[in-house]
């Protein structure tokens, strides 16, 4: 499912507009059907109103039949297939009809109204055209039978106007709704601001800017964000525990190999030299597995952040003191103290051990000279220490990072600092990387996430 398809913001929007479109279309049929009921009623009315001049200005002579006193008003009725036509008749017939329909005749009405009713039906008049008729049967003193009056007229221009109603209408309610899909993209958009909030307050929690939900959110968000808060504490509380239990296992640990070795110094047997041989691997190790359950344990930290240049500068004041004998010059390239320093997305204690363990073998293999460049990429920090010391040949790299790996035996160490590098670095989704230096020794780069 791509995340287009899980926008909830898509989906309610989507919805809305659902909704509103069948909405109006049924207005749009219901108004339609009001309207075009309401032209019919107009339309048969006026034919009422016309049948009923036509029975009015006729009279009955009983030597020639029906005709009329006087005139109808309406012209139509002397324009011969005008669309509008009247018609007296009795049961053989008709036996006066309007000039209108020149030679034609209106049917017979069928179920014509009895008792004075008057009926309506849709016929087919002389030229082919639809017209509406009006009947009304009447009994007239003198006459034998009844008379049939039918009055008949053409309901196009009423249709017409039904068709441009209908058109009117759909395009205001196309208007209408393109209307109120961008109100409810609007009300959308304000009313999931606050999920866009906690979004942007997680970001800062992970950014290391904030170590909460900062703000008040509406009822129906906060525990949301209640629930968020706690899990928060929750997780430092265990990575706490997790870190506590570290430094004990540590403590207990390294006491009892301390008395071993003092027990082991004492003693110059070969027996003696062996325990002093394993405790030293053994602390080692230790101090391996302790370094990388701590870090595994702070890397999923939320907000752990820690900036470079204050950890960098301590490191390197202590190492400038412990090597000052040789005469050894610690030097940093691309860290500005003007501007703002760059941040590592983790814990100071982890970056102090990383950063610590390569420049003291920098400087324990250098002549005279280390670097320590600081370069920033998109989501990465890049550290390259470097040392002029004698290199080391790229068959031997790898070795130098595998555990208890040591060159040079007359160096101080358990031969793990680079191999707890690499494995912290691993932790954080990093790498570390040796290659030649530009001064002529061994360049380590280690990467590392950025904290933006």
């Amino acid at each position: 499912m791509t995340t287009r398809q899980r926008s909830l913001r898509l989906r309610l929007i989507a919805m809305a507009a659902l909704w509103c479109a069948i909405a109006l279309a049924a207005a749009w049929a219901l108004l339609s059907a009001l309207f075009a009921d309401q032209v019919r009623r107009g339309f048969d009315g006026n034919l009422a109103a016309q049948l009923d001049g036509v029975i009015a200005a006729s009279e009955w002579q009983e030597a020639s039949g029906p005709a009329l006193r006087r005139p109808l008003p309406d012209p139509r009725f002397q324009q011969p297939l005008s669309g509008w036509y009247w018609q007296i008749s009795a049961a053989e017939g008709p036996l006066l009809r309007s000039r209108s329909l020149w030679d034609g005749a209106l049917p017979m009405a069928e179920n014509s109204g009895s008792n004075g009713g008057i009926t309506y039906q849709d016929i087919a008049g002389p030229n082919g055209a639809r017209l509406r008729l009006a009947a009304r049967r009447l009994t007239l003193t003198g006459v034998e039978g009844t008379v049939l009056f039918q009055l008949a007229g053409d309901s196009a221009a009423g249709m017409a106007d039904i068709a441009r109603f209908d058109r009117l209408l759909a395009v205001a309610l196309v208007i209408l709704g393109l209307g109120l899909i961008g109100a409810m993209v609007l009300v959308v958009q304000v009313g999931l601001r606050p999920l866009s909030r906690i979004g942007q307050a997680l970001g800062d929690i992970r950014a290391g800017r904030a170590d909460r939900l900062q703000g008040a959110f509406p009822s129906e968000i906060q525990p949301l964000a209640d629930e968020i808060d706690t899990l928060l504490d929750h997780q430092a509380a265990v990575i706490g525990r997790a870190r506590a239990h570290a430094g004990d296992l540590a403590h207990a640990l390294k006491t009892p190999l301390a008395v071993l070795a003092n027990e082991a110094e004492r003693d110059k047997s070969a027996l003696a030299a062996q325990v002093r041989e394993r405790v030293m691997e053994m602390r080692g190790q230790v101090d391996r597995h302790l370094s990388r359950a701590r870090t595994a344990a702070a890397a999923g930290i939320l907000g752990a952040r820690c900036d470079v240049a204050p950890v960098l500068e301590d490191l390197i004041r202590v190492l400038g003191r412990l090597h000052r004998d040789r005469d050894i010059t610690i030097d940093t390239i691309g860290l500005d103290l003007t501007k703002p320093a760059p941040a590592f997305a983790g814990e100071r204690e982890d970056l102090q051990e990383m950063l610590g363990n390569l420049l003291e073998n920098a400087c324990q293999w250098a002549s005279s000279r280390v670097t320590a460049r600081v370069e920033t990429g998109e989501n990465s920090l890049l550290f390259t220490i470097a040392d002029d010391g004698p290199g080391l040949p790229p068959e031997q790299r790898q070795v130098v990072m595998a555990r208890g790996a040591r060159l040079d035996e007359s160096k101080p160490g358990s031969g793990l600092g680079l191999a707890i590098v690499a494995d912290m670095a691993e932790l954080y989704q990093g790498d570390l990387n040796l290659s030649n230096s530009e001064l002529g020794g061994l360049s380590a780069r280690l990467k590392l996430p950025l904290a933006h």
